[in-house]
């Protein structure tokens, strides 16, 4: 079984590859290819690039798991993503679009702050640059950890002794697979491959739900949707309430994560590479469809996959691996890989662009800024790949730990973007009367209010009751310090 599943992940990993080198040859001559692809992304690969590259791991691991443990409430999150996302679309990517281009074509957040705001354009390089790296090395651990607990759950026996954990394997192999397209390719292997891997995803979010649910009953399916709730009978009927146990910080932590979308460099600069601001309402269908599809796969993966395992006895230690279980029960070897592709597809999506990312703000915000001014293009392009692979070795330092968690390392880094960053970028694109100090302020106030949230465990347990989201504490503050700080710096320079 296990020789059909790693045949189809062999041959997934090959295209991954061999669109890297495609990639190289067409686009890494100078920066603007190698970290935007020129500007002239098609609107359905920056599409579908933004959704995979969003959804991540998460999506095949931690929203289906949480829906697993805790029932449809958790669908919430899922319901604020996809409103968050629609704004994004509406808001942001025209303007981020048009903006970025006209002042003086910038190929990173950092450099349009700093274009937008000349008076403390190297302080808000730095500034941004270092929230980037910091929180993108959680983020990308986050993607580490999906594919420790791939390779652990279904190849614990495959390897044998190799001298190194399954899951610490896992972590290398993802991370060996994911630096050779993105070294090579930049933003165009991501980009494309993200393409593949948003079609392989929603694919299997559509066929994962519904074997378990029509699937024939030789298989422990359940026949029919309407043996969903008799499968969770004894769970009790709150388990389909999308009410259960909600408190009213409870609904915000869970719809608020849509705030975050705002300030996601990996996503927010798929909109900067689309090939003309006309092409952004057709990426926007497109995007908004692919999401909508792919949300509610999701949220049937878990809820599906609680009731198969309530009807076949099935225990299931790590919520977050019932995906990964139900494609080794239900399917072909073959079928199997390719499910285990899409999640591999999800992990690799994002981490490919917050590695990217990442290593742009590095060369381009640290080493062109304050080291090497007249670096060459060769040289800029060969330092960003660089900066790639260091990045990954601290993501891979971070996701060490076996008992890390996917949506608990996604939510604080998810938090700490769009704080810093959220309403900086809305407001920088729809207020003219922001200024430098006012974004800086923004800034540190958003990141620091985030860390400060969750080292003091107020996300978890705030006044004596259940925990605050702390996107929400650090959106807010953000929000306010740009406003008050601008307001104050703007009437010093009248006078």
């Amino acid at each position: 079984m296990q020789t059909g599943i790693l045949i189809s992940l062999a041959g997934y990993f090959l295209l991954m590859i061999a669109i890297g080198i495609y990639a190289w040859r067409k686009s890494t001559s100078d920066s603007a290819g190698y970290l935007l692809a020129g500007r002239n992304l098609h609107p359905a690969v920056a599409a579908l690039s933004a959704g995979a590259s969003d959804m991540s791991g998460w999506l095949l691991l931690g929203l289906p798991g949480a829906l697993y443990a805790a029932g449809l409430v958790e669908a919430w999150i899922g319901i604020g993503l996809f409103v968050g996302a629609l704004v994004n679309w509406w808001v942001v990517a025209p303007r981020l679009r048009k903006q970025t281009e006209e002042l003086g074509n910038a190929l990173t957040i950092p450099q349009f702050l700093a274009n937008r705001f000349p008076e403390r354009a190297t302080a808000l390089r730095l500034v941004a640059a270092i929230i980037i790296v910091a929180f993108f090395a959680v983020y990308t651990a986050a993607g580490m950890v999906g594919g420790g607990k791939l390779f652990e759950t279904s190849f614990a026996s495959l390897f044998g002794d190799v001298g190194i954990s399954d899951y610490m394997l896992g972590i290398w192999i993802t991370a060996g697979v994911v630096l050779a397209y993105t070294m090579v390719g930049g933003f165009l292997a991501v980009s494309l491959t993200d393409f593949v891997q948003g079609c392989i995803m929603v694919v299997a979010l559509v066929l994962m739900p519904a074997v378990v649910i029509w699937g024939g009953k030789d298989i422990g399916g359940l026949g029919e949707l309407s043996a969903i709730p008799d499968a969770l009978s004894q769970i009790g009927p709150a388990y389909l309430n999308l009410s259960t146990g909600l408190t009213f910080v409870g609904f915000l932590s869970a719809v608020t994560w849509g705030l975050g979308y705002f300030g996601q460099p990996h996503i927010i600069v798929r909109f900067m590479a689309i090939r003309s601001v006309a092409d952004v309402k057709i990426a926007r269908r497109i995007g908004m469809s692919w999401m909508g599809v792919a949300l509610l796969g999701a949220i049937g993966v878990g809820i599906a996959g609680r009731a198969y395992a309530e009807a076949n006895a099935l225990i299931v230690e790590d919520p977050e691996t019932i995906f990964i279980i139900l494609a080794n029960l239900l399917f072909h070897p073959l079928i199997t890989g390719f499910l285990l592709a899409a999640l591999l597809a999800a992990i690799m999506s994002t981490i490919s662009s917050q590695l990217l990312v990442a290593s742009s703000s590095l060369t381009e915000d640290f080493y062109r800024l304050l080291l090497r001014k007249d670096a060459s293009e060769r040289e800029t392009v060969n330092i960003g790949r660089l900066c790639v692979l260091l990045v990954a070795l601290m993501a891979i330092v971070i996701a060490s730990n076996p008992d890390s968690q996917v949506l608990g390392l996604v939510s604080n880094a998810w938090a700490g973007f769009g704080a810093a960053f959220g309403p900086l970028i809305i407001l920088s694109l729809t207020w003219d009367k922001m200024t430098g100090n006012g974004a800086l302020a923004g800034l540190i106030v958003g990141a620091a209010t985030v860390t400060a949230w969750i080292s003091l465990g107020w996300n978890a347990q705030f006044m004596g009751g259940g925990g605050v989201y702390e996107i929400i504490p650090g959106f807010i503050a953000a929000w306010i310090a740009i406003v008050a700080v601008s307001r104050l710096t703007k009437q010093r320079e009248m006078v």
